[in-house]
């Protein structure tokens, strides 16, 4: 059960659905809910409707302070990187 919901940009949808990507913290509009790295969240598009869950890779308040910012950028902004992607691939399910 997701702990958690990220939204993310049309961009970032369409990546994930129909590129197979991964999800990149540039992509992420707004984050709900309080979850842990590793935790399950469910990832709603820009209408709110869930498309795809994964573990994420970054808490809830880490996600908050890099979404919108490049994967380069992460390690300036928390002051450590965890991982390029919020999201990995691997760790994603499209619904």
């Amino acid at each position: 059960k997701p702990k958690g919901d990220v939204f993310v940009d049309e961009g970032a949808k369409k990546a994930i659905v129909q590129k197979g990507k991964s999800l990149l913290p540039s992509g992420v509009v707004k984050i709900r809910g309080t979850f842990d790295r590793g935790d399950s969240v469910s990832c709603l598009g820009p209408r709110g409707k869930e498309f795809a869950r994964g573990l994420v890779n970054y808490s809830a308040s880490e996600l908050d302070r890099i979404s919108g910012f490049r994967s380069k950028q992460i390690e300036k902004v928390l002051g450590y990187k965890y991982s390029d992607e919020v999201i990995h691939r691997d760790d994603l399910v499209v619904l």
